[in-house]
């Protein structure tokens, strides 16, 4: 019977990094459960959540492409705090599902870390009794501003909104077994801070 792998869960605001982190993980032989890809996937042209985004939402937030409209989508969420419970109680449950298959799929092939990329794991709820570890990578709200500012050409006020619907820092860190703290810290020390966490999880 094969050892079930180490789970980590991996989080941290927008722009805190946790996707680089994820990357040397990877590298250093984790496997990726990447649930906000996932979540992408099922909202995708195709995807499992269209026909009951449409129902519940009406046509006007699937693009004429056959997805969920993104953009559409975030600012009526954001706004609208039973609009966004509606919509994860469509799409949590289908991440939910994939996350499992794939971690299915890891264990079967002798992975000995499986890495959960969960953007929003302390505001689920959900995830920590699922979870060995939760590994939070944090940075300042000011840091976090500029690198979407600069990564995705959007206006601070928008990037504000983002962070003010996330946990706070305070809530993530709470919720951490491990920390990274990623301000102003030069990729090379990023990268052997999680080298030595990968040490410690066994890869």
């Amino acid at each position: 019977m094969r050892r079930p792998a180490l789970r980590i869960g991996l989080t941290g605001g927008i722009g805190s990094g946790k996707s680089t982190v994820a990357r040397t993980l990877v590298a250093r032989g984790a496997v990726l459960v990447d649930a906000d890809a996932i979540s992408r996937a099922v909202t995708a042209a195709g995807g499992a959540a269209i026909q009951e985004i449409a129902a519940q939402f009406g046509d006007q937030m699937i693009t004429a492409e056959g997805a969920m409209d993104r953009d559409r989508m975030r600012q009526l969420a954001f706004g609208d705090p039973s609009a966004r419970r509606r919509l994860e109680s469509i799409v949590h449950p289908l991440v939910s599902r994939e996350t499992l298959r794939q971690y299915g799929q890891a264990v079967d092939a002798g992975s000995a870390c499986v890495v959960f990329d969960v953007p929003l794991l302390v505001e689920s709820g959900r995830w920590r009794q699922q979870l060995d570890r939760v590994l939070v990578v944090d940075c300042s709200e000011a840091t976090q501003v500029s690198r979407v500012m600069a990564r995705n050409g959007w206006p601070r006020e928008a990037v504000e909104k983002i962070i003010a619907g996330q946990a706070s820092r305070a809530q993530r860190l709470s919720a951490a077994d491990l920390c990274l703290h990623n301000d102003g810290l030069p990729l090379e020390a990023l990268d052997a801070e999680v080298w030595q966490l990968a040490a410690r999880f066994g890869l």
